[in-house]
C-alpha cells in the first residue's frame, strides 16, 4: 500500500539574464512584504490587537496602491501571498511554543527564495514556465519526476554561491513501506568514526570540512583584506561560498547514502538523543561536531523511516551507554573520552563505541516493550524514565 508522501525534487537551472532579473526582483519583493507584515503584526501585538493572515493580505492590497510600493505589482502576486502564509505559519509555531518569535529577513543573510503555487506556473512536457516569464527555465533534469504526477508548488531559490535551484513538490506514489526484516541495530555517533553499529561495524568519518580547510582558510584571508562594499570583496565572498557549498554537498550526499542503507537493512534503528546545540559550545570540538552533522543525520533517518515503515527510537541522552557493561550491566564510575577500550570486572573487554551501540540497542528495545515513543520519555507508569533507570551495581 502506498503512503503517498509529498516529496520535493530539487534541480539546478541556468536562467537567462531577463529571468535572473525577474527572479531577483521577486526575491526582494517577497522579503519586503514579509518584513512589512511582520512589523505590522508586531505593532498590533504591542497594542494588544490581533492580526491574522487575512488582515495582512488586505494590507498587501493597500500597499500595492501606494506610489512608493507600486513596484510590488511588477512581480507575480502569488509569491507575495505565500510569504504572508509563511509568516502566519511562523506565528503559529511561536504561539504553539515550538519556535521563537519570527525575525525580520536580511538582504544579505536571509535565503533568497520565492514559492509559486499551481496558478503561477505551467509545467508541460518537461518544460517549467513561471508567471511573468515568456520562456521556460533551462532546468537540468538530473532525475525524472514520478510518472503521472504534476508538482503542486514550485520553489525557486539562489544560494550564497550564486547557484540557482528549483524545487518541485509533488505526491510520490512510488514510496512504499519496505518488507519487514526483523533486524534491529544500535547506532552510536562519534568523531573518529562517524557511526558505530551494534554489529561491530564502524563507518569512517569522511571529514568533509577538513579536506578543504586549507583552501577555505586561504580564501577567507583574502576576503578579510578586501574593502567592504567593493566588487573585489563580492568576488572573494563568492569564492568562499563556493567552497562551503562544495563541503555541504559532499556531506549531504554521504549522509543520504548512509541513512538509506540503514533504513533498508533494519526494521528498528536505535540512536541517542544528543543535544548538539549544547555540545558545539565546546570550543575544542565545535568544528568537528558541526562537520559530522549529527542533527542532519537524525533528521534524514527519521523521515526516511517514516516513508518506508521503519522505526527510529531515540534513547535518553543521560543514559550511560559508554559506562555500562553490555555483558553484566555493571556501571563504571567514570569513563574519560581518551579511554577507547576497557575491561570490566567480569573479564569482558569492550570497545567503547561498540559497547555503547549495544547498550543503546538494548535500551531502545526496552523502550518498545515499555510502550515509550520515538522521542525519549521523561515519565512512564512507574514515574521513571524508561531509558534512564540506573542498573544496580554488581555485588563484589
Amino acid at each position: 500500500m502506498s503512503t503517498h508522501v509529498k516529496r520535493a525534487y530539487r534541480y539546478r537551472f541556468c536562467p537567462t539574464d531577463a529571468q535572473a532579473a525577474e527572479l531577483s526582483r521577486t526575491f526582494g519583493c517577497v522579503r519586503k512584504v514579509y518584513n512589512m507584515a511582520l512589523a505590522a503584526r508586531t505593532e498590533a501585538w504591542a497594542r494588544q490587537e490581533r492580526v491574522n493572515y487575512n488582515a495582512t493580505s488586505a494590507m498587501l492590497t493597500a500597499w500595492k496602491k501606494t506610489g512608493e510600493l507600486a513596484y510590488l505589482n511588477e512581480v507575480s502576486s502569488v509569491p507575495l501571498q505565500q510569504a504572508l502564509r509563511h509568516l502566519q505559519t511562523a506565528f503559529t509555531h511561536f504561539f504553539g511554543k515550538r519556535a521563537k518569535y519570527p525575525r525580520f529577513k536580511s538582504r544579505k543573510k536571509s535565503r533568497r527564495s520565492a514559492e509559486y503555487t499551481s496558478s503561477a506556473f505551467r509545467f508541460r512536457d518537461g518544460a517549467l514556465t513561471l508567471a511573468k516569464m515568456t520562456e521556460p527555465l533551462a532546468v537540468v533534469w538530473s532525475r525524472p519526476l514520478p510518472e503521472g504526477v504534476s508538482p503542486s508548488t514550485v520553489t525557486v531559490s539562489q544560494d550564497s554561491a550564486g547557484r540557482w535551484f528549483v524545487s518541485l513538490l509533488c505526491e510520490d506514489p512510488s514510496v512504499k513501506p519496505l518488507p519487514a526484516t526483523g533486524q534491529a541495530v544500535g547506532v552510536d555517533v562519534g568523531l573518529n568514526h562517524l557511526l558505530t553499529l551494534s554489529t561491530g561495524e564502524k563507518i569512517t568519518n569522511p571529514w568533509h570540512e577538513r579536506r578543504d580547510r586549507a583552501a577555505l582558510a586561504r580564501q577567507q584571508r583574502r576576503l578579510a583584506k578586501k574593502e567592504k562594499g567593493s566588487a573585489n570583496r563580492a568576488r572573494a565572498r563568492l569564492k568562499v561560498a563556493k567552497i562551503h557549498a562544495r563541503i555541504a554537498d559532499r556531506r549531504r550526499d554521504s549522509l543520504h547514502k548512509i541513512t538509506t542503507r540503514l533504513v533498508r537493512e533494519n526494521q528498528t534503528i536505535v540512536i541517542e538523543d544528543l543535544s548538539v546545540r549544547n555540545m558545539v559550545k565546546n570550543r575544542r570540538l565545535a568544528r568537528a561536531i558541526s562537520d559530522a552533522a549529527w542533527n542532519e543525520f537524525r533528521s534524514m533517518l527519521e523521515y526516511k523511516a517514516q516513508w518506508y515503515g521503519r522505526e527510529v527510537i531515540a534513547v535518553d541522552r543521560w543514559f550511560p551507554s559508554s559506562r555500562l557493561c553490555s555483558a553484566c550491566n555493571t556501571l563504571q564510575d567514570t569513563m574519560p573520552l581518551n579511554i577507547r577500550t576497557w575491561t570490566c570486572d567480569c573479564a569482558t573487554t569492550h570497545d567503547r563505541d561498540v559497547n555503547a551501540a549495544n547498550n543503546l540497542l538494548a535500551a531502545g528495545l526496552a523502550v518498545t516493550v515499555c510502550g515509550a515513543g520515538v522521542r525519549p520519555q521523561r515519565s512512564t507508569p512507574d514515574r521513571q524514565s524508561a531509558t534512564k533507570q540506573k542498573p544496580s551495581r554488581r555485588e563484589p
